[in-house]
């Protein structure tokens, strides 16, 4: 389908973050949509779940307690399908255990608007050029037990972005940075309760720590990265040899500096002047101290630090390792952003292949990009198996 190129982008980033006074926008947003179906089953939470194919997301550490030797995943999620028909997120998946405590891994992310239409006059039989924006970001982990219940990982990530449009003006070279994460996991043995056995999970990601990027390699006209700080835990209910509930809780926190005031003087009347000072003020922080600021720069204090963390409720069920039913529900303050949804899932495992879908319900009145769309993820997992002791 062919679409306006302004009306689009701006959509599409307002869309995850709906224009408020102080509602933190990164750039390359796409970073932040849950990829595969699992952790979108569980409203988009993976940092402490169990380990699976698609953890170098969520978590990387989780790989070294990977039950199979090898594993490989592709997922798909169509974007905004209420207004078109071409917009997606597609994501691939490879990890390989070197042994019991190692693992690397790798992926590749690539969203695509779609055929967009550059019109610039009325005229009807003027033909007018497309063009097909798209983002990507590779990424490769390596994770490594530290002890029999704890594992930490590194990744390294190189985005690009591709979404500026030739003028006579500039040119439309593609955008690009890099990014690292740190991330930590634990696992718990199984542990005896009265009428069942337990384990405890906790992880922690901190995501996409690196240079802000901009088109033009101006120091003042660029955007943050979406730099987050994930944690979470869960417990699994081990109820026999056949049944296991796991019961997750996720808090996530942009690692990015809140927008000021641009009522510079406290007058009641915001300038043009003030909002290009203010705008300048914001774009001067480097993205080193913005990530230290973050914690402590809402203008409303530590009430408004509060809202802009997110948080997460998720529940599976798991039937012999090979059916599973999820839900959960996701929540942002609508000061920062008002997505709400509730999400459900399920998935199917035969042999070696694992299929999984979800779903999305939006709880809020802003309605979310993802909305009554079905996501899919395919799983192969194959090679030596290791004991989940």
């Amino acid at each position: 389908m062919k679409k306006i190129l302004l009306f689009l982008t701006c959509f599409l980033y307002i869309s995850l973050a709906i224009a408020q006074d102080r509602v933190i926008s990164p750039g390359v947003p796409f970073l932040l949509v849950a990829a595969d179906a699992r952790a979108a089953g569980m409203a988009d939470m993976g940092v402490a779940t169990s380990a699976d194919a698609f953890s170098q997301q969520w978590n990387p550490a989780k790989y070294a307690f990977a039950t199979d030797a090898q594993g490989f995943s592709v997922s798909y999620t169509p974007y905004l399908t209420d207004l078109v028909n071409d917009i997606s997120l597609a994501q691939l998946t490879y990890y390989n255990k070197l042994n019991e405590r190692s693992a690397l891994a790798g992926s590749i992310r690539y969203f695509g608007l779609g055929d967009i239409e550059l019109r610039q006059t009325g005229d009807p039989n003027e033909a007018f050029p497309i063009v097909s924006p798209n983002e990507f970001a590779i990424d490769g982990s390596y994770s490594l037990k530290l002890s029999e219940k704890f594992s930490m990982a590194v990744a390294g990530r190189f985005i690009n972005s591709n979404l500026k449009v030739a003028s006579d003006n500039n040119d439309a070279r593609a955008a690009s940075t890099f990014a690292v994460d740190i991330a930590g996991f634990f696992q718990s043995e199984e542990l005896p309760f009265n009428d069942f056995y337990g384990r405890w999970r906790a992880g922690f990601n901190i995501q996409n720590l690196g240079p802000k990027i901009s088109y033009d390699n101006d120091e003042f006209n660029n955007n943050f990265l979406p730099a987050n700080l994930k944690i979470g835990t869960g417990f699994d209910f081990i109820l026999d040899d056949y049944n296991k509930v796991a019961l997750n809780v996720e808090l996530n926190k942009l690692l990015v500096p809140t927008p000021q005031n641009p009522d510079l003087n406290r007058d009641g009347t915001v300038t043009p002047d003030e909002l290009n000072q203010n705008s300048e003020s914001y774009r001067r922080i480097s993205w080193t101290s913005g990530v230290f600021k973050s914690f402590g720069d809402a203008p409303d204090g530590f009430s408004e630090e509060i809202k802009e963390f997110t948080y997460s409720l998720g529940a599976e069920y798991l039937y012999q390792d090979s059916f599973a039913m999820r839900l959960g529900y996701f929540h942002e303050s609508p000061l920062k952003g008002a997505r709400q949804f509730f999400s459900l899932g399920a998935g199917f495992k035969y042999n070696v292949v694992k299929v999984d879908v979800s779903y999305l319900f939006s709880a809020s009145k802003v309605k979310n990009p993802l909305e009554n769309t079905l996501r899919f993820s395919l799983t192969f997992n194959f090679g030596d198996k290791y004991d989940e002791y």
